[in-house]
C-alpha cells in the first residue's frame, strides 16, 4: 500500500495455520517465520513494524502451552530484530497459530513474484522435504512400528534438520540481496510453502508466456524415502512445505556472483533450475533430475 506523498510503501502479511509440532515453543517460531517469510519473499530486509499474534486454543488448554508458543514467536521475532506489538487471542476447538507482520519499505525494494525472464537460473535457498518428515514425526509418536526400516537415529537427525529449516528466517538472503548496489538481476521472487517447489515455481510463471524446467532438488535427509512411502507428491515437486527457502529468478550473467556470495556468508543456496523459452507456464520435472540428499543445513 502506497503511503501519500512519499516513496514508502506500507507491505503486511497475514498467514494462520495449525500446529504441526507437539513442542509450544518451537511451534511459536515456526509460526513466526512463516509469517514473516512472505515478507522477505518481497526483499524487504527488516520487519520494522513487528508483528500482531493470532492465537486461538481451546479453553482448557494449558497455560503453559500458550505462554510456550508466545515465548517461541517473541524469540523468533528477536533473532530477526523484531517484536511483538500486539495481538489477539480467541477460545477454539481447532488451535490456530499465526498473525500479522508488517513493515514500511522503500518502494524501489519491491521484488514481485511475477517478473521472470527468460535464461533466468532459479536459485533456492533451504532444501525441501518437511510434509514428509513431519509425517514420520508424528507417526514415531503414535506408531513407531511403522518406520521400523529406518534408523532411530537418522530420523532423528532428519527431523531435527526441517525443524531447524523452519525456523531458520530468510532475512539474511535479503540483507546479501541488498548489499549489492545494484539488485535489479534478481527479477522474481516467492517462499517455498503450501503449494510446494513446482507450485510456486509455476506462480511465478503467471502471465509470462514462459516456462520452467527443474533439474537439481536439494531435499532434507531421508525426506524422499518417507513422501513416496506416505504417499506425498515429492516426486513431483508438488509436496506441501512449511516455513521454506526463497526460491528467486536470478539473470544467468550474475547468478555465479550472486551464488557464490550467499555461500561466502553461509546461507546454503542450490540452482535448481531455468526459466525457459514461450510456453504455457508449465513446469517440467528433468528426465535427468539430481536429487540431492542433504545431511547438513
Amino acid at each position: 500500500m502506497p503511503i501519500n506523498g512519499t516513496d514508502l510503501v506500507l507491505v503486511k502479511n497475514l498467514d494462520i495455520f495449525t500446529p504441526i509440532i507437539d513442542e509450544p515453543e518451537i511451534m511459536g517460531e515456526i509460526a513466526a517465520c512463516n509469517v514473516t517469510s512472505d515478507i522477505f519473499a518481497m526483499n524487504i530486509p527488516e520487519i520494522n513494524a513487528g508483528m500482531l499474534v493470532f492465537l486461538a486454543i481451546k479453553n482448557n488448554t494449558p497455560i503453559e502451552i500458550a505462554e510456550g508458543i508466545l515465548k517461541g514467536i517473541k524469540k523468533f521475532m528477536e533473532k530477526i530484530n523484531s517484536k511483538i506489538c500486539g495481538g489477539h487471542t480467541i477460545y477454539c476447538e481447532w488451535p490456530l497459530i499465526g498473525g500479522e507482520a508488517s513493515c514500511i519499505a522503500n518502494k524501489d525494494w519491491i521484488v514481485k513474484k511475477n517478473g521472470v525472464k527468460k535464461g533466468d537460473k532459479l536459485v533456492l535457498t533451504k532444501p525441501i522435504g518437511i510434509q514428509g518428515v513431519m509425517a514420520a514425526y508424528r507417526i514415531l509418536k503414535e506408531t513407531p512400528e511403522l518406520l521400523n526400516s529406518y534408523s532411530d537415529n537418522e530420523l532423528k537427525k532428519s527431523i531435527d534438520m526441517a525443524i531447524k529449516v523452519m525456523t531458520t528466517p530468510n532475512q539474511n538472503v535479503i540483507k546479501t540481496i541488498h548489499s549489492f548496489n545494484d539488485f535489479s538481476f534478481i527479477h522474481a521472487m516467492s517462499d517455498v510453502t503450501g503449494f510446494g517447489l513446482a507450485g510456486h515455481t509455476k506462480e511465478m510463471l503467471q502471465n509470462s508466456n514462459l516456462s520452467a524446467i527443474l533439474k537439481t532438488i536439494p531435499s532434507i535427509m531421508l525426506s524422499k524415502e518417507l513422501s513416496n512411502e506416505f504417499g506425498y507428491a515429492f516426486n513431483e515437486c508438488n509436496a506441501h512445505e512449511t516455513a521454506g527457502g526463497l526460491l528467486i529468478a536470478v539473470d544467468p550473467k550474475k547468478v555465479e556472483e550472486f551464488t557464490n556470495t550467499l555461500s561466502s556468508k553461509k546461507i546454503s543456496n542450490w540452482i535448481v533450475g531455468e526459466i525457459e523459452k514461450e510456453g504455457s507456464n508449465d513446469v517440467r520435472i528433468s528426465k535427468k533430475i539430481d536429487y540431492l540428499e542433504i545431511y547438513n543445513f
